[in-house]
């Protein structure tokens, strides 16, 4: 009797402890999945706390022991005071208390401008939190690619427009082509002195490998249904129609690009400046196409004092496969740009 007892007792832990495992796998698992099920995850970064603790780590450095000692005990008090100042401000201005925010977004395009995803999810993320006082400040860098990706892009910013919340592009490198089509969404362009901006033209080009076939006796057959549906093709013989068409088409897109710089920016004489070239940043202040030459790290360094600065990053996650071929993608376009700045010739 007593044996089975202890039998009793024993098979009752048993099953607890398998119960308990069983139980913390499917937590795990659901956890794991959900996890798989998300599409990436919005980071905030305190800008404002990392430039403030640059310029302490900067002035510590030229400190002796003792002057530390005095500076950290300064630093405390000073904390504190500031920690009691906010409290009352609080109370007496409720929900309205505090500094508006400015929300920082990068935005380094590709050519398929790709990255449009990611500054989806950043503009509503920033849509839906904020206030009338805080603005958006877009540090682009891009030197175009497809219409379609970088339209779709423009009007990602259009949005913060459209809620009148005050979008700032700073262009430190290049914005060129679809990215001057962004950054003329803003309200202010900032850009560097040297920095490449305009290119506000159309290009597209493809090889055609129609003779090469013929001289190896290999034919092809290209069938549609419609008179436009293929204007050029890499493989069949194109035709003086075909290749009018073409033209007719990218002129069309180019007059659409036009008039969509026009009607961000008014007071551009959009004929002079819509010839495809592309100008330094000092130049393309001349002709209206920015507003301010700065970099900006001063911009944000000068709006410290007045709003809390938020960088406002969407980390997607990316498959293994996706990674070497991002990665593949990279190297081509740094070829690329390594090849045009030994040409010395412009992006388009």
């Amino acid at each position: 009797m007593e044996l089975l007892s202890y039998y009793a007792l024993f098979l009752a832990k048993t099953v607890t402890i398998v119960v308990a495992i069983a139980a913390l796998i499917v937590m795990i698992s659901h956890v794991a999945l959900r996890k798989r099920h998300e599409a990436g995850q919005l980071r905030l970064t305190d800008l404002g706390e990392r430039y403030r603790h640059m310029k302490e780590d900067m002035q510590l450095g030229r400190m002796k022991h003792h002057q530390q000692k005095l500076w950290h005990k300064a630093q405390k008090k000073k904390e504190k005071q500031q920690e009691k100042a906010e409290k009352k401000r609080a109370r007496l201005e409720g929900d309205n208390a505090g500094k508006p925010v400015l929300y920082i977004i990068d935005f380094k395009g590709s050519m398929d401008a790709g990255e449009v995803a990611s500054l989806r999810e950043e503009v509503s993320a920033v849509l839906a939190v904020a206030g009338e006082q805080d603005e958006v400040l877009l540090r682009l860098e891009s030197p175009g690619g497809v219409v379609h990706g970088y339209g779709l892009a423009a009007s990602q910013l259009q949005r913060l427009r459209q809620k009148g919340i005050r979008l700032t592009v700073a262009v430190d490198k290049v914005a060129a082509s679809g990215g001057y089509m962004m950054a003329c969404v803003a309200d202010n362009i900032v850009a560097a002195p040297f920095s490449v901006i305009g290119s506000i033209g159309v290009v597209a080009q493809i090889p055609n490998f129609n003779r090469l076939l013929k001289r190896n006796d290999i034919d092809i057959e290209l069938h549609t249904a419609g008179q436009y549906k293929r204007t050029l093709t890499l493989l069949g013989e194109n035709t003086e129609e075909g290749r009018e068409k073409f033209r007719e088409d990218l002129n069309e897109t180019h007059l659409l690009f036009k008039q969509f710089v026009q009607q961000m920016r008014p007071t551009l004489d959009i004929d002079q400046v819509a010839t495809g070239e592309h100008w330094y940043g000092s130049q393309a202040r001349e002709k209206g196409l920015v507003d301010e030459i700065n970099t900006s790290d001063d911009v944000i360094l000068r709006q410290l004092e007045h709003f809390e600065v938020i960088a406002v990053r969407y980390l997607r996650k990316k498959k293994m496969m996706d990674r070497f071929t991002h990665s593949v993608s990279k190297s081509m376009e740094q070829l690329l740009l390594r090849l045009w700045q030994r040409g010395n010739r412009p992006l388009n």
